[in-house]
């Protein structure tokens, strides 16, 4: 009987351990920024897409401070798909990152968008795992 008892023990546990290893970790505010630069980089549009939220908001502020430049999950995939992500030589190199509670804050080389690269500072602000809010800074 007590062996009985063991043997049961021993089996939810191993199969509550083999839950826990699969589900999915939680991730720094940092490391989902990183990862989401190096979809970026490598055009990859579901992985890119993936890191931000169903209602993320992007917005450029060389416009109105007001106004979104990108607005949901799926205006943000048409616009990588159709604006960027079909530019072969798209890339951007972080220069200096910042982490100050959930705010990303990345100084960034954007290479690919024209004759010479862009440099812009972009403000990331992390939610439940997911980039809820973008804020883009450039000197023009």
């Amino acid at each position: 009987m007590k062996r009985l008892l063991i043997a049961a023990v021993l089996a939810a546990a191993s199969t509550t351990m083999g839950v826990t290893a699969q589900a999915k970790a939680p991730i720094s505010g940092a490391a989902l920024v990183q990862q989401q630069v190096a979809a970026y980089n490598r055009h990859d549009l579901d992985a890119f897409v993936d890191a931000y939220s169903e209602d993320v908001t992007i917005y450029r502020m060389q416009r109105a401070a007001t106004q979104s430049s990108i607005s949901g999950k799926a205006a943000l995939r048409e616009f990588y798909r159709t604006e960027r992500f079909n530019r072969p030589g798209l890339r951007a190199q972080i220069l200096h990152r910042t982490v100050l509670g959930n705010k990303i804050v990345d100084h960034e080389r954007i290479f690919g968008l024209g004759a010479h690269p862009l440099e812009a500072v972009v403000v990331y602000a992390i939610e439940q795992q997911h980039i809820a809010a973008v804020w883009i800074f450039s000197p023009e």
